[in-house]
């Protein structure tokens, strides 16, 4: 096997690297004092292409390959898993996915072209109040009324729900008792009649990537928003789900890989008892356990984005490589914080910063605990 990168995507990766580097994480301490991911960062994202990595070139997107799209998450993730990584990742990850594969023909004529300049940004809606992990349990409702379907109900945590101009919302359809297999989704658009940002929901990380809540009060959708068959939305959230956990898990290994480098960097300046801490072995474990997190995260990270590539079913492998890579990410940000010592605990520092954002990665597309769940399921059946 060959781990190394394609030249395309290598160049891909450098490139983004420098978008990060240059104009990203010079304003991460400003981004997280303020909650807000300046105009001109989105505008450089949207000049690389970032926001149409998952959209054809039909329609005026980059329709990069499943390992380049890790590797766009993969460098964005450097910058943490809020900011400008939670926005591109949720716009070209859940966001789109379900329009560019169930999406009529008008659908992606109408939509495709702005999400992929990110002219319009892309948001998923499924979790409510009373329904997370489980995704049959949805409870909003969509009828059938002439030509629009007309849908009630609230659905919460959900990103960029503020900002999006472009929603897609999983709603039950069918007669009121219909069992799982009656989901289905619809895009929405922000001025639709009926629908209404409710709040936006303070979290302990993921600045300046906001969590919305969403009501819809008898909101009017167009018959011709339905994405795919009436009653076959469950379906397609999961295919899109399976895929976005991938690219959750990329996110964690970029995020990784920045706090290696600034722990390495750290422990070589730091100086306690006459000689940097990095001559301790206290010290020297702890880097070594992170970068074992890092190597392992990465490898399974690219090997998923390979079994993407090639047509096969993700929907195990991805909760395999979400669960470890989330789980790691949250093992080496509290290393990261132990070795900065004080200095990991306090704003100055962005260590603290990785620390808060990496607690949603055990929870949000799947909390670990429902990863456990699917891959032991997975492996009964094949046994």
């Amino acid at each position: 096997m060959d781990f190394r990168l394609p030249d395309e995507i290598e160049h891909l990766r450098l490139t983004i690297r420098a978008f990060v580097d240059e104009q990203v994480l010079p304003r991460e301490m400003d981004v997280e004092r303020d909650n807000l991911v300046p105009k001109e960062i989105l505008d450089g994202a949207a000049e690389l292409g970032l926001f149409g990595a998952t959209i054809p070139e039909a329609y005026g997107g980059s329709g990069l390959s499943a390992l380049g799209r890790v590797i766009v998450h993969q460098e964005l993730g450097r910058t943490g898993l809020g900011s400008i990584c939670s926005i591109v990742g949720v716009h070209t990850g859940i966001g789109t996915v379900g329009l560019v594969r169930m999406g009529s023909e008008a659908l992606k004529q109408r939509y495709l072209p702005d999400l992929a300049a990110g002219r319009k940004l892309a948001a998923y809606a499924i979790t409510e109040p009373d329904t997370g992990s489980d995704v049959a349990g949805v409870k909003t409702r969509a009828e059938r009324r002439g030509d629009r379907w007309v849908l009630n109900g609230r659905k919460h945590f959900i990103t960029s729900g503020d900002i999006a101009s472009v929603i897609t919302v999983v709603a039950r359809t069918g007669a009121a008792g219909a069992t799982k297999d009656h989901l289905s989704a619809f895009v929405v658009e922000p001025e639709f009649p009926g629908f209404r940002v409710t709040r936006v929901q303070d979290a302990m990380g993921l600045r300046g990537s906001h969590i919305a809540e969403l009501t819809f009060e008898d909101c009017e959708v167009p018959a011709a928003n339905l994405l795919g068959e009436e009653g076959k939305g469950l379906a397609g959230t999961l295919g899109a789900l399976a895929e976005g956990r991938i690219g959750v898990a990329a996110r964690c290994v970029g995020a990784m890989d920045r706090l290696v480098h600034l722990s390495v960097r750290y422990a070589k300046e730091r100086i306690q008892f006459g000689k940097p801490i990095a001559e301790f072995q206290a010290i020297q474990h702890m880097l070594a356990d992170m970068a074992v997190d890092l190597d392992a995260a990465r490898l399974m990270v690219y090997d998923g984005a390979g079994r993407l590539d090639a047509g096969l079913d993700v929907r195990g492998q991805s909760s395999r490589v979400k669960l470890f890579a989330s789980e790691a990410l949250g093992r080496v940000a509290d290393r990261a914080v132990q070795v900065h010592g004080g200095y990991g605990y306090v704003s100055e520092f962005p260590i603290e910063k990785f620390y808060r954002d990496a607690r949603i990665a055990r929870i949000y597309e799947g909390t670990s605990e429902i990863q456990r769940g699917v891959i032991a399921r997975r492996l009964l059946a094949d046994s």
